[in-house]
């Protein structure tokens, strides 16, 4: 089955974590649809760079952006320099996470900090100016990456869950929030989904992982971004404060 075709010529779309994973896919997917996109990633400049030469001829109109979302100075410039350049943004994909995982009675309080910081603090921040700016315009989507982990928990991940859980709570509320101005806020929460986050399990790891799943398979990062790319289309109008799963009947 071949990808739905979407129109989203002309349209700016901001990602965070866009050049890896499910982000990168959601990039391409979107480039591919006819939107201008603005990648922003945080350290990996080799992702980003090989992310580029995969958009090929669609890279005029992709940018890429170094930035830490979990700083709301850093946030706040990104968006000035944005807006002076491109006007408010018409999609936000609220990607980017990190997870440092560990039992809760061992984490270290920087292992809890900085995943909090970065998967919900950068949400915020993001979403804050973001939200300001489609408020002017009267209309935007803002979709955000959350996990099974946050309504299911995960041992070993409490930070993790806490900050995905939160995400979804985030999500309903602000979604309450915007929506007579326009503006929709959903999430979309992946399963095991076949990145390079799960490429170095085990052989008995993924056979158990496997077992769990109903359709017997992970999901691919594209399945993902189509996903991505219906709730920031004209078809979704009416979906708000939702959360889909992309997991396979996990």
């Amino acid at each position: 089955m071949g990808n739905i075709q979407y129109d989203f010529s002309g349209v700016k779309v901001i990602i965070t974590g866009g050049t890896r994973g499910i982000g990168g896919a959601t990039t391409l997917a979107f480039l591919r649809a006819g939107a201008q996109v603005t990648a922003i990633f945080q350290g990996n400049t080799e992702a980003a760079y090989r992310t580029m030469e995969q958009a090929g001829d669609m890279a005029e109109r992709l940018l890429l952006e170094q930035l830490d979302i979990s700083s709301f100075e850093r946030v706040s410039e990104f968006y000035d320099r944005y807006e002076n350049d491109h006007g408010a943004p018409a999609v936000l994909v609220n990607n980017a996470g990190i997870r440092r995982d560990g039992l809760l009675a061992m984490m270290k309080e920087e292992d809890w900090t900085s995943v909090l910081d970065t998967n919900l603090g950068g949400v915020f921040h993001m979403s804050r100016f973001a939200v300001k700016m489609m408020i002017r315009r009267r209309s935007g989507r803002i979709i955000n990456i959350t996990s099974p982990s946050g309504s299911r928990g995960v041992a070993g991940q409490t930070n993790y869950s806490a900050s995905k859980a939160g995400m979804t709570g985030f999500t309903k509320a602000l979604a309450r929030e915007v929506g007579a101005r326009g503006i929709t806020v959903n999430a979309v929460s992946p399963g095991f989904i076949d990145t390079e986050l799960i490429a170095d399990l085990s052989e008995p790891l993924r056979n158990e992982y496997l077992s769990r799943i109903p359709i017997k398979r992970f999901g691919t990062a594209g399945e993902t971004a189509q996903t991505i790319l219906f709730l920031a289309s004209s078809e979704a109008s009416y979906v708000n404060g939702a959360v889909l799963e992309v997991t396979g009947g996990l």
